[in-house]
C-alpha cells in the first residue's frame, strides 16, 4: 500500500536538497533573530537527534553546537558510542552527563514503579540538563521530535518533546530516514531500530504496535489530505488500524498545544495575544 500524490509520486518523498537547505535557513535565522548565535542538542545516538545536529552545524558552525550525551546505566552502550563518534565526526563541542544519579535518587525516595513513569522521569532529567547547559552557554535548544511522534503524542510532555526550535517537526519518520541519508548521517545510525533507550531492549515499533513506515502513510492520507474514515478504508488501509491511529491523535492534543488559560480578561495569553515567536525583537 502506498499514499501517492496527483502526480503518482510517493506523497511523503521529499526533495531532500530543498528541504537541507530550508531547515539550515530556518535554524540560522531563528537562533539569531532570537539574540543568540549557539545551540544545544541533546544527543542520543538516534537518527532524529543526528540530523538536529547536522543541520544545526552547518546552520550555526561546529563551534556554536553543543551536544550533550546524557547515559543512565541502563542506556545502549551503543547508542553513546554512535552519539560521541558523530559529535568529533562533526567537530562539535560534546559534553557526557551520566543522569544515573538524578534518576535513580528520585526513584527510589519516590518510589516510582513501572517502566512509563521511570522513563518520562528520565525524560524529564534530560530536560533539566540541556536547559542547564542552555543558560550556562547562552545557547537555544533545540528540539528532536519528528511529525510522527508528535501527532501520535509519543513523547515525554516538558521532557524530549521540549524545545526552542524544532526543524525536524514537521517531518515524519521515513522523512527524516530520507534526510538523514541525503546529509550522510552514518549508516549505523540510519540503520538501526528506532529506540527512546529508556529500558534494555525497547524500540519505538514495539511499543506503538506497528511500524513508523505504515503509520507514516495512514498520517499523511489522515492529516496532511485530511481524509475521511471511511475514504481511509477505501485506500486500503485497515478500519481498526485507521481507529485507532485516529483515536491516538485524538487524545495526545494536548500535548501539541500551549497550556489553557483561563480567560477572565480582554486579551488573554494564547487566545486573543498570539503574536508570532519573533514579535518585539
Amino acid at each position: 500500500m502506498e499514499t501517492v500524490s496527483k502526480d503518482g509520486q510517493d506523497a511523503l518523498q521529499l526533495n531532500t536538497g530543498v528541504v537541507e537547505k530550508l531547515l539550515v535557513k530556518f535554524l540560522h535565522d531563528q537562533t539569531t533573530s532570537s539574540g543568540f548565535s549557539k545551540a544545544v542538542v541533546g544527543l542520543s545516538g538516534g537518527v532524529d537527534s543526528a540530523v538536529v545536529v547536522t543541520l544545526a552545524a552547518r546552520a550555526l558552525g561546529k563551534r556554536n553546537v553543543i551536544t550533550a550525551i546524557m547515559p543512565h546505566a541502563l542506556s545502549s552502550h551503543d547508542s553513546i558510542k554512535d552519539a560521541e563518534q558523530l559529535a568529533d565526526r562533526l567537530g562539535v563541542r560534546r559534553e557526557s552527563v551520566d543522569i544515573t544519579p538524578m534518576v535513580d535518587a528520585y526513584v527510589r525516595g519516590q518510589k516510582v514503579d513501572g517502566r512509563i513513569r521511570q522513563g518520562n522521569v528520565m525524560a524529564r532529567v534530560r530536560m533539566i540538563v540541556l536547559y542547564d547547559i542552555s543558560a550556562r552557554e547562552k545557547a537555544l535548544v533545540l528540539g528532536t521530535s519528528n511529525k510522527t511522534e508528535l501527532m501520535l503524542g509519543y513523547g515525554t510532555l516538558h521532557g524530549d518533546m521540549a524545545s526552542a526550535i524544532n526543524p525536524i517537526g514537521d517531518l515524519y519518520k521515513t522523512q527524516v530516514w530520507q534526510l538523514a541519508e541525503a546529509i550522510d548521517v552514518p549508516g549505523e545510525i540510519v540503520r538501526k531500530k528506532p529506540s527512546a533507550d529508556l529500558w534494555a531492549g525497547q524500540t519505538d515499533e514495539g511499543e506503538l504496535g506497528f511500524q513508523y513506515r505504515d503509520v507514516d502513510r495512514l498520517l499523511y492520507a489522515m492529516i496532511d489530505e485530511r481524509r475521511t474514515d471511511r475514504e481511509l478504508v477505501k485506500l486500503g488501509f485497515k478500519k481498526e488500524f485507521t481507529r485507532k491511529v485516529r483515536e491516538t491523535v485524538r487524545k495526545s492534543q494536548f500535548k501539541r498545544r500551549p497550556p489553557i488559560i483561563a480567560k477572565v480578561s480582554h486579551r488573554t495569553v494564547n487566545v486573543d495575544f498570539r503574536y508570532v515567536r519573533d514579535w518585539g525583537i
